[in-house]
């Protein structure tokens, strides 16, 4: 990946950059309540992305990562379990898989939500003004349970990272045609940043609008702030919380995942030589 400016442009100049996006995205679409089903769909694998808005950059080649989550949210009321895994094939082009098990959805429902996969190609590598620059192909698999369904699905998005001192910033843009007829299309934006405060740990916000597949209008506008930090050069923690801004209500949702990926690097040693 290229080097990102570290003096031409001020911090606070990615939030300056990328808000007007979100907020094109909100008034095009007025807000309106939810009711349905939060389907999860396809999710960055720490350390490459924020919560849900995904990096250009991807695993090295022939790398693989998996990585468990469990999160809990309030309105609607669902618990999950999340399965991910991703394996790099070349240096720029990686397969991404998100399986989400429904624990308990408004006290009653449980079970597998569909299949997800995503491979996702780095076509532009990060300039010192360009950002890096990435295309999404998605896809889903039927989970046999219609509540927590689709039906399957094809989709795709476009991601751009930039890195800026010791900022770093996402936006996606992604699309999805779900396999049930009586559904509509998702859209999705996702614009987030990461704060490498040191070596080996971030600060994370995220800010992510979609209008899913129940409503022609947008059922989720969320922030969300959380904290990673790499416990060894292979392991990653990553605690967060999201809250509404859309209903001002204070629904919240509660983040945690663990990640890990294989083969980890092999540290060099410099040996000192005694005359």
């Amino acid at each position: 990946m290229g080097k990102g400016m570290t003096g031409t442009l001020r911090k606070p100049a990615l939030f300056l950059l990328f808000s007007p996006l979100l907020a094109l995205f909100f008034f095009l679409l007025p807000p309106s309540p939810a009711g349905a089903f939060d389907v999860k769909g396809l999710q960055p694998l720490s350390p490459y992305g924020v919560f849900s808005a995904f990096s250009a950059e991807s695993l090295p080649r022939k790398r693989a990562g998996f990585g468990i989550g469990f999160e809990k949210s309030s309105e609607p009321k669902v618990k999950r379990f999340i399965f991910q895994a991703a394996y790099g094939f070349t240096d720029n082009v990686e397969l991404n898989v998100t399986l989400p098990y429904v624990m308990e959805w408004e006290d009653t429902l449980d079970g597998f939500e569909d299949a997800n996969l995503g491979i996702k190609y780095r076509f532009l590598d990060e300039g010192s003004y360009a950002p890096a620059v990435a295309f999404m192909l998605t896809g889903s698999l039927p989970s046999g349970k219609n509540e927590l369904s689709t039906d399957g699905g094809l989709g795709g998005g476009i991601i751009f990272t930039k890195k800026v001192g010791p900022f770093k910033g996402h936006v996606n843009a992604f699309y999805s045609n779900p396999g049930e007829e009586s559904l509509r299309d998702e859209y999705t934006l996702n614009i987030g940043t990461e704060l490498a405060v040191t070596h080996s740990s971030k600060i994370l916000a995220e800010v992510v609008g979609r209008k899913n597949y129940f409503k022609n209008k947008i059922d989720l506008l969320e922030w969300r702030l959380g904290y990673r930090i790499a416990t060894t050069d292979y392991l990653y923690t990553t605690i967060g919380g999201g809250f509404d801004i859309k209903n001002r209500n204070p629904d919240y949702r509660l983040i945690l995942s663990l990640s890990i990926i294989l083969p980890g690097e092999k540290r060099k040693f410099q040996k000192i030589y005694e005359e």
